[in-house]
């Protein structure tokens, strides 16, 4: 019998910014997170929390998918992906399957 229950995963990465001086810097680093998000992985992508600390962020990414090994490769390269950008500092990772 063949399963075909969509997988939703929910994924929400604490983020310090040391450099950023002001919430329009804050805001320009992650835009650009957002933006390569959107773009390559096809995410729902938002800023959940500390919209007004220059910086600290909390960022709320979903991905549905139909296989769930197919979205934790997603998940494991998009983890990269932050783990990557420059003048960021990775705090807290929190990944819920539903």
């Amino acid at each position: 019998m063949e399963n075909n229950s969509p997988h939703l995963v929910l994924i929400t990465y604490e983020i310090f910014i040391p450099y950023a001086h002001s919430l329009k810097q804050k805001r320009s680093v992650i835009k650009s997170i957002i933006d390569r998000v959107r773009s390559r992985f096809n995410a729902s992508v938002a800023e959940i929390a500390y919209q007004e600390q220059w910086q600290r962020c909390q960022l709320g990414i979903a991905m549905i998918g139909s296989s769930k090994h197919e979205l934790e490769k997603r998940a494991g390269r998009l983890y990269q992906l932050i783990l990557d950008t420059a003048d960021i500092e990775l705090s807290h990772v929190n990944v819920e399957w539903l």
